[in-house]
């Protein structure tokens, strides 16, 4: 898995900062997780490949995590893109997005397939070959969701060297590789672990933007390998966080070490902040794998470190 930031500003883009975009590359099929202004233009920066985002994610509706939608939606179909888009987003945007591509003519050469959000507990809303998808409820001014990627359990890589020196039928490698022994053509048993390696750990991924802290959220993304959070503010607007239904750097990292999560990135922050690395030291005194969302920078999944 790898996360490339698009945007990590909140509310305001500003010169060096865009409005929430992420893309996760998973098994090189790319999900788009949010898509503020100038979405776009960050895709062609970062050289992602449009024609490959057959999923979308939309936390909720606020203009910095949507107002790029409508422009990238409309390129798809300049484009002449015929694959259907899958947009996971609250259950009353459907109308909303409905109405926006009638009032502007704009009639799309593709289908969207609009799967709604809804309710106060995690639904999975995506199972495949290799990973599932989940939302969850956060706590924001509007129904707002986080996402949960979780790859699934991989198979046992079989030692190329074993099928030889066995002579193992290729129409048992199949059983092998899910945990089976085999028993050679004389009556030994070959135990699996003799025949194969065990499979990489899966990895996770969870994005939980915007959000006022509550206790229940780290059950949400426990254990993950990667939390993305937002951390709007820094301590010293702790009562404006609570207003706005935000959270602040040490909110973001007290979720992150209540989760029991491997490495935490904390963005979305407001425009006021020129240099972010304040906001990140303060976030490390809790937990100290703590990293800034970058524009434009690509993170590995499981292998994060300072550049």
């Amino acid at each position: 898995m790898k996360l490339t930031i698009l945007g990590s500003s909140s509310a305001l883009p500003t010169s060096g900062r865009y409005p929430s975009a992420h893309v996760l590359n998973a098994h090189e099929r790319l999900f788009l997780i949010d898509c503020g202004e100038g979405t776009q233009m960050q895709l062609r920066k970062t050289r992602i490949r449009f024609a490959k985002i057959n999923h979308i994610f939309i936390s909720h509706l606020h203009g910095d995590h949507v107002f790029g939608l409508y422009g990238l939606l409309s390129t798809f179909s300049l484009m002449g893109r015929t694959n259907p888009i899958h947009l996971y987003a609250p259950e009353n945007y459907d109308k909303i997005l409905k109405s926006h591509l009638s009032d502007f003519d704009i009639n799309l050469s593709f289908k969207i397939d609009f799967i709604p959000l809804s309710g106060k507990d995690p639904v999975e809303i995506l199972d495949d070959k290799y990973l599932t998808v989940t939302s969850f409820p956060l706590q924001h001014r509007v129904p707002s969701y986080g996402f949960l990627f979780s790859e699934k359990i991989f198979e046992r890589n079989i030692i190329k060297e074993c099928i030889d020196k066995y002579k193992i039928p290729t129409v048992r490698i199949p059983a092998i590789k899910k945990g089976e022994d085999f028993i050679t053509p004389d009556g030994t048993l070959i135990k699996n672990e003799d025949l194969t390696l065990p499979p990489p750990e899966p990895l996770s991924y969870a994005y939980c933007s915007d959000t006022k802290y509550f206790k229940r959220l780290a059950s949400f993304v426990k254990e993950v390998s990667l939390l993305y959070h937002e951390a709007t503010f820094d301590k010293s607007n702790q009562d404006l966080a609570k207003i706005t239904g935000h959270s602040t750097t040490l909110d973001a990292a007290k979720t992150a070490v209540d989760a029991k999560v491997d490495t935490l990135i904390i963005g979305h922050f407001s425009a006021r902040y020129k240099n972010i690395s304040p906001l990140v030291d303060e976030a490390r005194t809790l937990f100290p794998e703590t990293y800034p969302a970058i524009d434009g920078k690509t993170y590995e999944v499981g292998n994060i470190t300072d550049p």
